[in-house]
């Protein structure tokens, strides 16, 4: 893999990186996509699990299903892209990740700076009263009840509702001031989440894309890569290493 010394130097004068990542670069830790040629969604009717109706109506049924995701994740483990993208922040005055992956990965891999634009699995919150419960909770008895009576949800954003606004403000403003934007594993066609890398382009990043396949934006970025994220990070951020004698 050819990594142009142009990007190279561009790293050497960043000041702020931010990583937009999707699907993708959890696919690496074993965890399935929703899109693509094994996306879930291919398996399963979306309106049927991921929406608040579908819910209220068999709360049982869309609790199982996340049940079953939250078993797949927490025998996941952060791979080597998430571990590079931590890493990064010993060597950039800002490293921010912006991620519509619901999977705590990030977090768990070190990263410090992260929006969650779809939620988080790990999060729960009572319907009615909005009280939080990040703890692990008893299904022993079905789906759990909040003290005020109400039903618990996961903390994810299901089809038919809004992003988390402080969150999405937060990605956009990072996108914004962005030097370097690096979109990973996404297909940067679900909006207004796919909207940052313009917001990046029109105020002057430099984008560089990494997937395993073309996407949309592939034709709008300055540097596109297609492979694994896991390959490909750590040999860019090796390089910028000896580019500056680290």
């Amino acid at each position: 893999m050819q990594i142009d010394k142009l990007l190279i130097d561009k790293l050497k004068s960043a000041r702020s990186v931010v990583f937009f990542t999707g699907a993708g670069i959890s696919a690496e830790s074993g965890i399935p996509t929703f899109r693509g040629k094994n996306g879930i969604w291919n398996k399963l009717k979306p309106e049927e699990l991921a929406n608040f109706n579908a819910f209220m109506q068999n709360p049982d049924m869309v609790w199982e299903w996340y049940n079953h995701r939250k078993k797949i994740i927490h025998e996941s483990v952060p791979n080597p892209a998430h571990l590079t993208i931590a890493d990064m922040q010993k060597y950039f005055d800002d490293v921010t990740v912006i991620t519509q992956n619901i999977d705590n990965l990030h977090r768990r891999a070190g990263s410090n700076k992260i929006f969650e634009l779809h939620g988080n699995i790990e999060r729960n919150y009572c319907v009615k009263c909005k009280k939080f419960y990040n703890e692990e909770l008893d299904f022993s008895e079905g789906v759990p009840k909040c003290d005020c009576g109400g039903l618990i949800r996961p903390d994810v954003v299901w089809f038919g509702e809004f992003l988390p606004q402080d969150q999405f403000k937060a990605g956009e403003k990072a996108a914004m001031n962005a030097d370097i934007f690096f979109i990973i594993g996404t297909s940067a066609v679900v909006y207004p989440a796919a909207g940052l890398v313009y917001t990046a382009k029109q105020n002057g990043a430099v984008l560089v894309e990494i997937n395993v396949t073309e996407t949309e934006i592939s034709s709008i970025v300055n540097y596109s890569f297609l492979g694994k994220a896991g390959e490909i990070l750590p040999e860019i951020l090796n390089k910028y290493k000896t580019a500056v004698n680290l």
